[in-house]
């Protein structure tokens, strides 16, 4: 068999389709990301129509929604007619309104993609989605299994298509129904021009043709484009590749239409009437679509708007504590941003600082009794460092209920009649205390408490799997250095310093890593403060950095931490090597802790309607632990709902703010940094994290059945490696319904306090910064430290913002609820 033609780009198309597939890591690597990546290179409104008029997704809520908000007041009439006026115009503003307001759509779209392959169906009766891809499910979730399978995929170093071909000429049984296609993997090397001229017949539809096959599984194929990449991020290492599907799916295609239509059956373009509308051809503009824009931008600005009022009218002078009982550092995440106010308002002379949760170390580690590393930084990251656990000697417990010999025949039998009375037992138990299932995740379990780090390298050949075990002197005071003046904290250091990760427990939820930490790749954060505050006390290091201008007094000591956000629990690691004064100083500052973490559960209580708002505060946080290890809870805690703000600057400008749990806070003094040298990094990892998981979260919100995962009540996990919609059904993306029901999809406002031209500069720097900020994937605005001038970043530049509103506070009299001092109140849509 030979192609009609060479002209056919096969890697140029392989390109284009992983730019536009999802990036689907495995479960346990789960990274917040843009979902609509692909068109982050558009204005957002422009990738919005693209996005929508190519894959059919839902990229704005319904209609009805925005009406509904707006006559239930959480769109401002005001702001909606100053984007109306903006958008359209005075002379049009009248007739435009009416639109707005009041006229019917019909809101039903054809997406492009499928059109093509569609005609399978109508023109031929066959339904090739039905035919094939419970087949070839089960074979990719066979192949790609990470464990739950009692018997392993026969795994050919070549590959996925090597091992299918083995498999298929040793085995008395066929992957296929007809001869053609079996001759077609045995004897050819299954180029995919070849293939396709045999089921599309005309080159200029081959690409089209395989973005409508590989769109109609988006799932498995965002696994596949991912894993040919990052083989390394599987446990059981397999080697597959987008092509390698995309022939097998050829060839099962051929088999599954030569079953049905015998040998002879035309190709595709034969049957074909009209050509369907090029995949890449300009989308025109539509009416809804303008409508549906003017309503997001008011919905968006109508928190905005509140926003920048409140941090404007912040007052100028200080309000640092004189006298620091502690300091504490914790990661930027917006379910910090409570926690902070309250430790705040029990203790004023504390201070607290926001900043990425890995603590600027980017390294792997390695669980004690685990031959795997787990990257503990941001994903864009490349470690070269490894930090191992060791010392604590606890080999971790396997159960025999899940023995690879219970499923055999005759030890199957044995262990029914033995194990299976333990098993209803064991399930009873389990059933009463949740938190000892295998499913039950701990963020406190991810590391022993008593266990020793291999943060100290004084060998630099010390190495492993090329890795660098632990850090050099030099390093670590490159890295603490780096931290430190990023935030500010360059003097005035408080007895105790505490470095406070994060992380979450839950036993009825897949997308666990989707709770822990974003900036240490979704894992608690609890070794990366240890190691920092390790690399903080070390002599040699304070030695480097005095000679570098940041004296730390012998007294001041760091002390690693970890805050379980569903539980509201806090422990603390090392603090043995607290001196006796700092012993006695940390038992009043756990106290504290204490009472605050019990705030915050009294506040967050609020969200769940399991929870009365009238029980005491002890009675919530029991309600809470219940909460975080029951069955028959789909989510433990709301994680990032409703992120909107993002705020990188002093803590004085949102000091005695609520802000809702909406905002993510990075610290960042401009006073030692005036010309922006930190800048363009601090702003490069907090946009990366946030605009990943705001728009993660937006775009799951906004269509969750075909962007999000849909309902968490259908999913099964396959093979370990990631949640499916149900048996035999593609891989879901994005994120579930219950973790993005509350949540109201809006962009994140990013607020610098800085000069313009110094953030133009540190934005300029990156094309990264560049691209998200000038294509209005995530907003920007400044705020001048000294005049308090605001300003939005538009079309390339910063323009005067005025707002007319005060920040005159809540509809909900939150001092009721808590035992704050004075907080302004930040309008909220909920």
């Amino acid at each position: 068999m030979k192609a009609s033609s060479k002209s056919f780009d096969e890697r140029a198309v392989l390109h284009e389709l992983k730019r536009y597939l999802p990036s689907q890591a495995p479960l346990k690597d789960y990274i917040f990301q843009n979902p609509l990546q692909a068109f982050q290179n558009l204005p957002f409104e422009e990738g919005l129509r693209q996005a929508s008029a190519l894959f059919g997704y839902r990229t704005l809520l319904p209609l009805e929604a925005y009406r509904h908000f707006y006559n239930e007041r959480k769109i401002a009439s005001d702001i909606l007619e100053k984007v109306l006026l903006e958008k359209k115009g005075a002379a049009l503003a009248s007739q435009w309104r009416d639109k707005i307001l009041l006229k019917k759509y019909d809101q039903q779209s054809e997406p492009r993609i499928g059109q093509l392959r569609s005609y399978w169906k109508q023109n031929y009766k066959v339904n090739l989605d039905h035919l094939i891809h419970p087949r070839l499910f089960r074979i990719l979730a066979s192949y790609l299994d990470q464990g739950i399978s009692s018997w392993q995929f026969p795994v050919d170093e070549d590959g996925f298509l090597a091992s299918i071909r083995a498999l298929e000429s040793d085995s008395f049984s066929s992957f296929f129904k007809t001869r053609r296609a079996k001759n077609l993997l045995l004897h050819t090397d299954c180029d995919l021009s070849e293939l396709l001229e045999l089921l599309v017949g005309e080159e200029s539809l081959y690409a089209r043709y395989l973005f409508d096959q590989q769109f109609a599984h988006r799932g498995w194929s965002g696994m596949v484009s991912v894993l040919e990449n990052y083989a390394g991020t599987l446990q059981r290492p397999r080697k597959i590749s987008l092509s390698d599907l995309i022939a097998f799916e050829l060839l099962l295609e051929i088999d599954a239409l030569d079953h049905h239509l015998g040998e002879e059956w035309p190709s595709l373009a034969a049957r074909i009437v009209a050509r369907p509308t090029p995949l890449f051809a300009p989308v025109p503009d539509a009416e809804l679509t303008d409508v549906l824009l003017i309503w997001h931008e008011a919905f968006e600005w109508t928190y905005y708007d509140r926003v920048l009022a409140s941090l404007k009218n912040q007052k100028n002078e200080s309000i640092e504590p004189q006298t620091k009982s502690f300091q504490a550092l914790f990661c930027i995440d917006n379910r910090e941003c409570s926690l902070r106010r309250h430790l705040e308002e029990l203790d004023p002379g504390c201070e607290t600082f926001g900043t990425p949760g890995h603590f600027g170390i980017e390294f792997y580690f390695q669980p004690e009794g685990l031959n795997t590393f787990e990257k503990v930084c941001p994903p864009q990251a490349s470690p070269a460092h490894l930090v191992r656990e060791v010392g604590f000697g606890v080999k971790k417990k396997k159960d025999l209920h899940f023995s690879k010999h219970t499923n055999l025949l005759m030890t199957g039998l044995l262990a029914s009649k033995t194990l299976g009375y333990w098993s209803a037992l064991k399930m009873t138990a389990q059933m009463l205390k949740p938190a000892a299932i295998p499913s039950a995740t701990s963020s406190f379990r991810y590391m022993e408490r008593l266990s020793r780090l291999t943060i100290d390298n004084n060998n630099p050949e010390d190495r492993e799997a090329n890795l660098q075990i632990g850090f050099t002197h030099l390093e670590m005071a490159d890295r603490v250095e780096n931290l430190l003046r990023s935030i500010g904290l360059v003097h005035d250091f408080a007895p105790i310093i505490y470095v406070v990760g994060h992380g979450s427990s839950s036993t009825n939820n897949t997308h666990f890593a989707a709770f822990d930490c974003a900036a240490c790749a979704g894992r608690p954060g609890s070794v990366n403060a240890r190691v920092f505050a390790f690399m903080s006390n070390h002599p040699a290091v304070r030695t480097i950095l005095h000679a570098r201008g940041i004296t730390i007094p012998a007294q001041s000591q760091f002390v690693g931490a970890l805050h379980d956000t569903t539980r509201d629990e806090i422990c603390f690691y090392d603090e043995q090597s607290l001196s006796s004064e700092n012993q006695e100083d940390h038992l009043k500052n756990e106290k504290i802790f204490q009472k605050a973490l019990g705030h915050n559960a009294k506040e967050r209580s609020r969200r769940f309607d399991s929870i009365s708002a009238t029980l005491s505060i002890e009675q919530v946080r029991k309600k809470m632990r219940q909460r975080s290890v029951s069955l028959f809870e789909p989510l433990a805690e709301l994680g990032h709902a409703n992120n909107a703000l993002c705020v990188i600057g002093r803590r004085t400008l949102t000091k005695n703010l609520f802000l809702d749990r909406r905002a993510f806070l990075n610290s960042y003094d401009y006073r030692t940094d005036p010309g922006g040298r930190y800048l363009s990094d601090v702003l490069k990892i907090a946009v990366s994290l946030c605009s990943g998981i705001n728009l993660d979260y937006f775009f799951s919100r906004v269509d969750n059945e075909k962007i999000g995962s849909g309902s968490k009540i259908s999913h099964d996990l396959s093979g370990l490696l990631h949640i499916g919609g149900q048996i035999n059904r593609d891989l879901r993306t994005g994120l579930p319904g219950q973790m993005t029901e509350s949540h109201d999809p809006i962009r994140l406002l990013f607020v610098v306090e800085h000069s313009p031209p110094v953030i133009l500069d540190a934005i300029k720097k990156s094309d990264m910064l560049h691209e998200i900020f000038v294509n209005n994937g995530v907003k920007l605005a400044s705020i001048h430290p000294v005049t308090r001038d605001l300003k939005i970043f538009k079309s390339g530049d910063f323009i005067s913002y005025q707002s007319d509103h005060e920040a005159s506070g809540s509809a909900v009299d939150w001092t009721t609820m808590f035992e704050p001092q004075e907080t302004t109140h930040i309008y909220t849509t909920h």
